[in-house]
């Protein structure tokens, strides 16, 4: 069997969908060598897998993009943030393939120095994408403002203007970050822009499908709608879970702060006097600034499954993890983007009838409460997303995928 080495961003939201890709990948007999988020790593030791941290001075660059003001310093932010990081990451990952000596490389899609390395060391290689990439697509939105599919002259007319003043405009300003980071780790020559560093990788396994995730003709071969991968820890349901009587409104926020803390103060406040129970997730536990009113909890950690088989709607950041894991339970989604891929992950769950997206510059508790109850009856939209992400294959699916790009190299006549 083979030996694969993991690299993945130093993040509970990404290292969760790794974590059901090799525990498949293990299961039919692999060995697996991760670096990852410390925090996890006795977690990751638990599953059997050989883990370790990710260089430190990784972490140690602030994820601040949600600070920007407008959409293009944000973009300049992320790709600034993504560089610094990938020069720290190369080294860290080239050591590990160093001392484990994989027939396989799996990286992060987040991971830009890690995937330069793994483009370069002449293994075969794949990338997890862990929300929908930035990229272009033929007959979809630009990618960045959510905006909802357009046909017609209108349609176009739209796409190219956004295209024009914010994609290109975004794709300028961060090549040269990219390619300056491509070349100080890798030795490699200069690229296109994203889209070409996405399509360096082989295989990109994208964790989400249609009919929530667009339809994307020219994605394959080089790009796969896998489906949700994430494992959950097992962990025993707590006490007053089961004290709660009637509907529970799931509100869940980014594992990593973003400055979202204002999602879950405007659900206290919308769904104080509903029929509900309100149970937030804060996982960097934020102050609220407000009385907690009786029928509400707050919580670090909770899994969400737990609380997904009783809810009637889930009131997310908009990221890909939990939205799916609520439309996957049957239950619809009013998704609050704050940035990076939740505005178009809310746009998408929209599109597909299964929940609503309230936007941040929108949020008060009346229209909150008014998308709880108007989600609430979505259930057709969300029973076809449920059906379609269970159907994409999930973590079998990426592990065969895997496994054909092994099969590959050894037809080749690699090792």
């Amino acid at each position: 069997m083979a030996t694969i080495a993991a690299y993945t961003s130093p993040s509970l939201g990404h290292v969760l969908p790794f974590a059901g890709v090799l525990l498949e990948l293990q299961r039919r007999g692999h060995r697996i060598r991760l670096r990852t988020l410390a925090s996890e790593v006795g977690r990751m030791r638990g599953l059997g897998f050989d883990a370790d941290a990710v260089d430190p001075t990784v972490s140690a660059v602030e994820f601040d993009d949600w600070r920007a003001r407008r959409m293009l310093d944000a973009y300049r932010r992320m790709c600034e943030i993504f560089c610094e990081r990938g020069r720290r990451e190369g080294p860290d990952l080239r050591s590990l393939i160093d001392a484990s000596q994989p027939d396989l490389v799996l990286t992060d899609v987040n991971t830009w120095g890690a995937a330069a390395v793994a483009e370069g060391c002449g293994l075969p290689w794949v990338s997890l994408a862990t929300y929908p990439p930035a990229m272009r697509s033929h007959g979809c939105p630009p990618y960045g403002p959510g905006l909802p599919p357009a046909t017609g002259p209108a349609g176009r007319a739209r796409d190219a203007i956004i295209t024009r003043t914010i994609y290109d405009p975004a794709m300028r300003t961060t090549t040269p970050m990219l390619n300056a980071m491509r070349a100080d780790v890798a030795g490699l020559p200069p690229i296109a822009d994203y889209d070409a560093m996405v399509r360096r990788a082989p295989l990109t396994l994208v964790t989400t499908a249609e009919p929530l995730e667009y339809r994307h003709d020219d994605w394959a071969p080089d790009l796969q709608l896998v489906g949700p991968t994430t494992w959950e820890p097992p962990a025993a349901p707590p006490t007053w879970l089961a004290e709660i009587e009637g509907p529970i409104v799931l509100v869940a926020t980014a594992t990593d702060y973003q400055g979202d803390t204002d999602i879950v103060r405007t659900a206290l406040l919308a769904l104080a006097d509903e029929p509900v129970t309100v149970v937030a997730t804060m996982a960097h536990g934020a102050r609220l600034g407000i009385p907690v009113p009786p029928n509400a909890r707050i919580e670090r950690f909770v899994p969400h499954s737990q609380l997904l088989v009783r809810a009637s709607v889930a009131i997310t950041h908009g990221g890909l993890g939990v939205t799916q894991q609520a439309l996957s339970h049957g239950v619809p989604v009013v998704a609050v983007p704050y940035g990076r891929d939740q505005l178009e992950v809310a746009a998408r769950v929209q599109h597909a009838g299964a929940g609503l997206r309230l936007p941040r510059s929108r949020l008060t508790p009346e229209r909150l409460r008014h998308a709880v109850r108007r989600a609430s009856g979505m259930r057709a939209g969300v029973a076809a997303v449920a059906a379609g992400l269970a159907a994409a294959g999930g973590a079998p699916r990426a592990a065969d995928l895997i496994e054909e790009q092994l099969a590959l190299q050894s037809a080749r006549g690699g090792r």
